[in-house]
């Protein structure tokens, strides 16, 4: 909350940004969201990366997740070559199989009774909600310190909710001042998006970032959100909370999104949203609604600003990959409070992990 924050000047100057930023990796003592849990089918395999390291996920007998090292401790091979065969994950090259805690528990060619090889391959603590498999690949004895956000609205029969997933080719620094940085609503004016934005308000923690702005709003999207009955202008306010590593917006009485961000690499980085409507439709008419508005909604609000964001995002990456040593000029002091969080979140762990 702001009001527990160390509060920060809202007033915009010309600050330099510290290209270091862009280099720096992640804070891994947090929960991360990594992938969609209906993209894990039973008996498969599912790989995904977080900040450089490989990680194979699959469902065992119970259909619960498991998240171990996508690497074979027998060959180096790829465990998603592999199959998955009753609670086991079995690498495709020899037959090795091993449990969720990365355990060797058999060999096809082993003698009966031997026991079997110390080969191991590093678990992860998972865990599956709202419809996301999270993982923590940091220090395992820190996973029960932390939790993934709480979204209260998953399970409110009034909220329309909106799956939305994105690939960027960029830091995610750079994908994190981008939600951030309400000014560039300016990208967005042949869609009718926000205008006249204001800082009102900036404050931070050790773990967060809390800003809130002032921001006005008029045409289609005014009546699509009931905003106004005519599309005239309203002003609203929006409040972004970057909870390392993730975000929670908030428009004033008509929204929430909860953005979980994905590093890949330095240059690589997904998304994971989840956005929540209330639209000025009764519960007992927005239930038989729901399947035809989200897809509606998706293609006619979200995806249009997505793209336009992607496009600058990456051209931002692309441009700094020409040239490391440009320095850049940035007047928004929510993104330079963004900035100095990333940096130091990376910098606690590196401290603590030497």
């Amino acid at each position: 909350m702001l009001e527990l924050a160390n509060t920060l000047s809202t007033s915009l100057q010309g600050q330099t940004i510290q290209n270091r930023v862009r280099e720096v990796g992640i804070n891994p003592n947090y929960w991360y969201a990594v992938a969609w849990a209906h993209d894990l089918k039973a008996g498969k395999i599912l790989p995904i990366r977080i900040w450089n390291q490989s990680i194979a996920l699959y469902r065992d007998s119970q259909n619960q997740v498991q998240a171990v090292e996508n690497v074979c401790p027998h060959k180096g091979v790829a465990m998603d070559k592999g199959k998955v065969q009753g609670d086991a994950i079995v690498c495709g090259y020899h037959g090795w199989e091993f449990n969720g805690q990365g355990e060797c528990v058999g060999i096809p060619y082993w003698n009966q009774g031997q026991k079997l090889p110390c080969a191991q391959m590093k678990p992860f603590p998972v865990q599956e909600k709202y419809g996301l498999i999270w993982i923590f690949p940091g220090d395992r004895a820190l996973a029960a310190t932390q939790s993934p956000p709480q979204i209260p609205e998953y399970d409110d029969p009034n909220c329309l909710m909106i799956p939305l997933g994105a690939a960027f080719k960029a830091h995610f620094s750079i994908c994190n001042e981008n939600t951030m940085d309400v000014f560039h609503g300016y990208l967005h004016q042949n869609l009718q998006g926000w205008f006249d934005p204001v800082l009102i308000k900036l404050g931070e923690t050790e773990e967060s970032i809390l800003a809130e702005y002032r921001v006005s709003y008029r045409g289609f999207l005014t009546k699509l959100l009931g905003f106004s009955k005519d599309g005239g202008i309203t002003t609203k306010t929006i409040s972004i909370d970057y909870q390392y590593p993730n975000y929670i917006n908030k428009l004033e009485n008509v929204s929430s999104l909860y953005l979980m961000r994905l590093p890949i690499s330095r240059t690589e980085s997904r998304s994971f949203a989840l956005f929540f409507l209330r639209l000025p439709i009764p519960t007992w008419l927005l239930n038989p609604l729901r399947r035809a508005l989200q897809p509606l909604i998706l293609h006619l609000l979200f995806l249009p600003f997505l793209h336009q964001d992607i496009e600058m995002i990456e051209s931002e990456q692309e441009n700094y990959l020409k040239d490391p040593q440009r320095r850049y000029v940035e007047v928004n002091p929510a993104i330079i409070a963004i900035q100095r969080l990333i940096v130091k979140q990376y910098d606690r762990y590196r401290s603590t992990d030497q």
